[in-house]
């Protein structure tokens, strides 16, 4: 059983069937065997009474937006929309070096069992993958990326960018130069917008981003 010791729940959205969380980085979003506290295990706890549910994931060095069902209509509903791509997700990420001020990458991306890591495909096989990408801020080392992924695979995001030859910062897995002491990446979920599958109605969530890293220090500086 997961610990359920702790960060408290940052809620970005709540009604009375989903819930919408900012993740911090390193913590994962359902049980693993580290036995570490996990998402979804602090989400049931604060709402005993609900049937959580998680219509998708976070890898556990990212940080951002998870939207949870707390019913199990709802999260039938929810997987739906991510099914049919129905969400319109972006991120933001830190790269290392200095890439064009946006672009749209085209892959076949291979996710073999067990390796824990998307590859490539020299040929036709994988699953056919698009990012488009902008500039948000260019440093002198890193360059501040906002990220729109189409297809929804296995470290998309990282091994698309790692194939650009931008790894993420912090992104050891995909070709980054060094890791980050508590092993995150610099990669954020920012954004989500969906038609709620209840209501009706139009939701766009946004997650603040994390205290003190560099993604929030370039967020903050002047485009360019």
């Amino acid at each position: 059983m997961s610990n359920t010791d702790g960060p408290p729940l940052d809620i970005v959205f709540r009604d009375a069937h989903l819930l919408a969380v900012n993740k911090p980085p390193g913590m994962a979003v359902q049980p693993d065997r580290t036995g570490d506290a996990c998402l979804l295990d602090l989400v049931s706890t604060a709402f005993p009474a609900a049937a959580i549910g998680s219509p998708h994931r976070l890898d556990r060095p990212v940080s951002g937006l998870v939207v949870l069902t707390l019913d199990a209509g709802t999260l039938s509903a929810m997987d739906q929309l991510f099914r049919e791509r129905r969400v319109t997700k972006t991120y933001l990420a830190v790269v290392e070096g200095i890439t064009a001020q946006e672009g749209t990458l085209a892959h076949r991306l291979v996710h073999r069992g067990g390796t824990r890591k998307a590859t490539v495909a020299a040929d036709n096989g994988g699953k056919k993958v698009e990012l488009r990408f902008r500039v948000r801020h260019t440093g002198e080392r890193y360059t501040l990326l906002e990220v729109e992924p189409q297809g929804g695979a296995f470290h998309q995001i990282r091994a698309q960018l790692a194939a650009m030859g931008h790894p993420i910062k912090g992104d050891v897995k995909y070709g980054a130069r060094r890791g980050e002491r508590d092993r995150s990446i610099a990669l954020h979920a920012w954004r989500l917008a969906f038609v709620h599958p209840v209501t009706g109605l139009p939701v766009e969530v946004e997650a603040p981003l994390p205290e003190g890293s560099l993604l929030k220090k370039l967020f903050a500086a002047p485009e360019r």
